[in-house]
């Protein structure tokens, strides 16, 4: 779970080869926030007692064409 005072992070990773439709971020769309905040409530009600700060995050992973990968987190992206 979390430690006393920290943050329960729930995290949308999306990867991209491209940019050629969007960045990755772009594809968590509000129907795929509606989800993950139904995920989170559903968890957290599962999960009695003291409920955390919760955060919701998204990650973007970009594959090069050479194979290299570069990660970008998005704090508190919605």
């Amino acid at each position: 779970m979390v430690a006393r005072g920290g943050t329960l992070v729930f995290c949308e990773v999306k990867t991209r080869r491209s940019d050629r439709f969007g960045v990755p971020a772009e594809a968590v769309t509000v129907a795929k926030q509606r989800r993950l905040r139904r995920i989170a409530a559903a968890f957290l009600a599962e999960h009695t007692g003291r409920h955390p700060t919760i955060r919701f995050d998204v990650v973007e992973v970009r594959v090069g064409d050479d194979g290299s990968t570069v990660l970008t987190r998005i704090e508190g992206a919605f």
